[in-house]
């Protein structure tokens, strides 16, 4: 294949991808997303476009699938998208590597329910991670220590590597230079890269090989997204080349994405990056778009083998178009655009593709240290496989004061005794610089606020009801 570009402006673009060891396929997927953009093409996706979902399949109405879900276990993989690094939380590492129960970790806790999977099933069905190169060294060494993991592995790779993108200026849409952090030239494309790393690295052609059809792809911080026997069965009966497990939106999800359908009744995800400034009070509509994407996604990787060779290699995945200053905390560093493309945007490229709607049990993702608070509760529980169960009902309104809580540092420091009883809690506010000793009880409403320059405690051992205190 001609490595010949039909713009000469993408000629700076491929030569640092080039010299960066970035295989062809990888270029010309970058090569798409920037055409595009000099066209103009801002990626965004309006209602002239697209319409509310009308239908949706449950999860709940699954019946009789599991046996055909165990007949397919041995040709399927379970991916863990673990390229990131948690930096919003304060983290330089994995961010799978941080304790999500005690000091258990999510690889730790993954790994548990991988194992769990293969002794009750009699299959051994290999767990990949698709790591970055800030990720792989880490989480490995984590997996060093489960040497059992490898006895249903082989020869399955444990992972694989996502690309990297050049990150490019606004005005010239050139590869920008930063030499005294060349790093920063550089940005990840979004986990809508697996279905091209999955072919670069040729694992997609090794597995089908190996005579795996199916995986179950989800994110590692998701502690909720475990192998689903009735969702496999589901999907090898039907022969669905692509499902996409979705849930109803509530208040705090508003501001994410949700999915659609176009004018032609295909169903899409729309990003909140994606949508018009002026229809922002309408995609925040909960009523209207009703369902979001869990990110957990169950791909045929023989639809996926087709569906790449008939577009020779570049899905063409929706971009998206991400503006960022080089050095995202300093504003008077120059801006760039980041493209980016999302994993579950390929709904759109699969003929008979679904999604199914599926409890809020299967999505408790941490994002923030908020997240994680309740996840260290006794709001959750683990069974012996690892697995998250969800112990109270009903949504709770937490807020911490990002000030004194948002990096994980600083969390713990404020939690040293680890979180307090939230079983009983309706809400729990903190602004300002408290600390919470052990044993301590929310029930109700609570609301502490401190206003002074010292930090405030809380006694160990304090009952905390309905509260709305200022000091």
């Amino acid at each position: 294949m001609s490595l010949s570009d039909p713009d000469p402006r993408f000629a700076a673009v491929r030569k640092k991808m080039t010299e960066a060891g970035l295989p062809e396929i990888a270029i010309r997927t970058f090569r798409h997303y920037f055409g595009q953009l000099l066209d103009g093409r801002s990626g965004l996706l309006g209602e002239d476009r697209i319409g509310p979902v009308e239908t949706v399949r449950s999860a709940s109405d699954l019946v009789g699938r599991e046996l055909a879900g165990r007949q397919a276990l041995g040709q399927t993989v379970i991916i863990k998208l673990n390229g990131g690094l948690g930096t919003s939380m304060g983290l330089d590492r994995a961010k799978s590597l941080l304790p999500a129960r005690a000091d258990t970790s999510f690889l730790e806790l993954i790994t548990r329910q991988v194992l769990d999977l293969r002794q009750s099933a009699g299959d051994g069905v290999p767990l990949l991670l698709m790591n970055s190169f800030a990720t792989d060294s880490d989480s490995l060494a984590l997996l060093d220590q489960w040497p059992e993991l490898g006895h249903g592995q082989a020869p399955v790779p444990r992972s694989f590597l996502q690309h990297r993108v050049p990150r490019l200026a606004v005005d010239t849409h050139q590869p920008i230079a930063w030499p005294q952090a060349p790093q920063r030239e550089w940005c990840p494309p979004g986990h809508g890269d697996l279905y091209t790393v999955l072919q670069t690295s040729g694992l997609l052609e090794q597995l089908l090989d190996l005579g795996y059809r199916y995986a179950f792809v989800s994110n590692a911080d998701n502690l909720g997204a475990t192998l689903d026997l009735d969702i496999l069965g589901l999907i090898a009966e039907e022969q669905i080349p692509f499902l996409m497990e979705v849930t109803g939106r509530t208040g705090a999800d508003r501001k994410g994405g949700h999915l659609a359908q176009d004018r032609r009744g295909r169903l899409v995800l729309r990003e909140s990056a994606q949508c018009p400034p002026e229809e922002r009070e309408r995609f925040q509509d909960i009523e209207r778009y009703r369902y979001f994407n869990t990110n957990n996604l169950w791909l045929d990787f023989k639809a996926l083998a087709r569906e790449l060779e008939a577009r020779d290699g570049v899905l063409g995945l929706p971009m998206i178009r991400n503006l960022k200053h080089v050095v995202p905390e300093d504003p008077t560093t120059p801006a760039v655009i980041q493209v980016e493309t999302a994993m579950g945007s390929a709904i759109e490229v699969f003929e008979g593709a679904q999604i199914l709607d599926v409890p809020r049990s299967r999505f408790v993702p941490v994002k923030t240290t908020t997240d994680l608070l309740v996840l260290w509760s006794d709001r959750c529980s683990l069974d012996d496989a690892g697995r998250v169960v969800p112990v109270a009902a009903g949504a709770l309104d937490l807020q911490l004061d990002a000030r004194y809580f948002g990096t994980v540092s600083d969390f713990r420091a404020r939690f040293p005794h680890g979180a307090p009883s939230l079983l009983g809690a309706e809400s729990l506010r903190v602004h300002g610089d408290i600390l919470f000793e052990g044993g301590i009880v929310v029930r109700g409403r609570v609301n502490l606020v401190n206003e002074g320059t010292g930090q405030r405690r809380i006694p160990a051992g304090s009952v905390l009801a309905d509260l709305d205190e200022t000091s």
